[in-house]
């Protein structure tokens, strides 16, 4: 029992190391990754972990430790910081295939079922980040599904709903995934349109990854999308927006002219994307488009066949 409460309190003392917030280590990770400074102690005392300096990566021991507090704790706030933890080591690529290899994929992903959404969402931030590491992306995609519906069906613009946008995001910059969210291509639309800057930028995104696959190109085309989606090739539209819209067509209509369906009768459906890409009111906004102030949307409109 003795050894057993040792390991907790040493666990515990894992958690606070969390102070450094996500954001500072995804700004450092790349100072860090491989920089001279970089060193991995074989140990680390409580004292070590609770004077304010993070600039070492926690090594396999210590990640076990971290891992056994966060799957037997029922503390929210414990759970939290241990989350922090995690994904902030997470950034690291040796620690992406340690955690891995200790089983912690399945212990982070369970906890994205917690009610608590700030919880949701240390547990999302860290399968994002251990999500760049391919291998690991096998085991994650087991998520996939439920993080879809948990995006789709979360607060508007919450945080949470920004942080399943991005593991999604980082789960179909291949092609070996995305198929896993083709019966969600219409709704994603219906979030872009109604979701704040924020929102609209990330799912771009990740539309722009499913874009950029012919093998997808069908589904996106299909897709029941709102007129007022045209509303976003309006010259008035944010620039950081503009140009992903610009480049979703630009990409769709290369996959198209690869497959030849450009020279055949489409099968689309009335009320599709298709049918609102090359229509004539979106033909109209892409001819004023050449005529924009800005020479990247200027340049972006003309690199799109047709116009």
């Amino acid at each position: 029992m003795g050894g057993a409460r040792d390991v907790g309190w040493v666990a515990a003392g894992l958690v606070l190391a969390a102070g450094a917030c996500y954001c500072f280590y995804r700004l450092t990770r790349g100072r860090r990754r491989g920089g001279p400074g970089l060193r991995l102690r074989p140990s680390r005392s409580a004292e070590d972990l609770t004077n304010g300096s993070y600039d070492d990566i926690l090594n396999a021991e210590q990640l076990q430790k971290l891992l056994y507090l966060l799957e037997s704790t029922e503390d929210p706030v414990i759970i939290e910081r241990a989350l922090v933890t995690l994904g902030n080591n997470a950034a690291f690529s040796v620690n992406q295939v340690m955690i891995r290899e200790l089983g912690g994929i399945p212990i982070v992903g369970s906890k994205i079922n917690n009610p608590n959404q700030s919880i949701k969402e240390k547990a999302l931030n860290a399968l994002n980040n251990l999500s760049v590491n391919v291998e690991n992306q096998i085991k994650i995609k087991v998520y996939v599904s439920q993080v879809c519906e948990d995006v789709l069906s979360g607060p508007l613009n919450s945080a949470v709903q920004l942080a399943g946008l991005r593991l999604l995001t980082n789960m179909t910059v291949t092609n070996d995934h995305q198929h896993m969210l083709s019966s969600y291509i219409t709704d994603l639309f219906h979030l872009l349109l109604t979701g704040n800057g924020s929102t609209k930028v990330q799912v771009l995104k990740l539309l722009l990854n499913l874009s950029e696959n012919p093998a997808m190109t069908d589904g996106l085309l299909g897709a029941k999308v709102e007129s007022s989606f045209l509303s976003l090739y309006d010259g008035h539209v944010a620039k950081e927006i503009l140009l992903r819209v610009l480049t979703l067509f630009q990409n769709i209509t290369t996959c198209l002219e690869k497959e030849g369906h450009l020279a055949i009768q489409p099968t689309f459906t009335e009320g599709s994307l298709f049918y609102l890409l090359y229509g004539e009111e979106c033909a109209q906004k892409m001819r004023a488009l050449v005529f924009h102030h800005d020479a990247d949307v200027k340049e972006k409109v003309t690199m799109i066949p047709k116009f």
